[in-house]
């Protein structure tokens, strides 16, 4: 029985696909809605290089991308390719803000795959390069297999609205959120706006929240509205999107 694999087609410079090829396994590219490699019909693969692990979690890619996981996928699996002390470089001409911004980014990669492993329980695992990640995708779609007609591999997803995916990451950014508690916040409130301008007795009735944890959220929103008055403008005018 022939392996299959299917790939997304964001991932053809990868050169991932032309190794899996080259493993024996037919290869599908399409435009997957969830995942970057469909290796059964219970497991799709997020693939991160180290340094876009980063960016997904400064930008909130990254727990929006295992809330879809979780939510189609019975068995899902975060890759993260490369070498995890490449973050430690930084450019001998970077200035100090700079330099200090780029320390930070290994701390906050293992707090953001503790996450996705304990939060999330999606397993992580770590590969070099491409070489290894086909390797790896290659064994695991021939455990999958096991000699048994897999069935399709594509699934019939409705991804949700565009706009509900960036509320949900402007709220999980906020320290002491997270993706579970943000979609709470979005559920109870509508908005990012009314969210972060509810008080602490309200945060606080929403499960899992805590008035300590509310109390804290409070102090820093408050201190920051004063500090930048734009935050609140912004998130004013992100919550009134009209497909919100």
């Amino acid at each position: 029985m022939q392996l299959r694999i299917i790939v997304d087609e964001r991932e053809r410079n990868s050169g991932i696909a032309d190794l899996l090829r080259k493993a024996g396994s037919v290869v599908d590219v399409a435009q997957l809605p969830v995942g970057d490699y469909i290796v059964s019909p219970d497991t799709a693969v997020e693939r991160k290089t180290v340094f876009d692990l980063v960016s997904s979690i400064y930008d909130g890619r990254l727990y929006v991308q295992c809330s879809e996981l979780v939510k189609y996928y019975p068995k899902p699996l975060l890759v993260v390719q490369g070498d995890m002390a490449a973050l430690l470089e930084i450019p001998k001409d970077a200035d100090s803000n700079k330099a200090r911004r780029l320390k930070e980014r290994l701390p906050a990669a293992y707090d953001a795959l503790a996450t996705v492993a304990m939060e999330f329980r999606i397993p992580i695992i770590h590969t070099p390069a491409a070489e290894q990640t086909a390797n790896l995708l290659f064994s695991l779609a021939m455990k999958a297999l096991n000699g048994k007609p897999s069935g399709p591999l594509l699934k019939k997803i409705r991804k949700e609205n565009p706009v509900y995916l960036q509320q949900l990451s402007i709220l999980s950014s906020v320290p002491g959120v997270g993706d579970k508690l943000a979609v709470r916040m979005l559920e109870k409130f509508k908005t990012p706006y009314r969210a972060l301008n509810a008080s602490a007795a309200e945060l606080a009735a929403i499960p899992g929240f805590g008035m300590a944890r509310a109390q804290r959220l409070r102090k820093i929103l408050d201190l920051a509205e004063k500090t930048d008055p734009t935050i609140q403008r912004t998130l004013f005018e992100s919550s009134n999107d009209k497909s919100g």
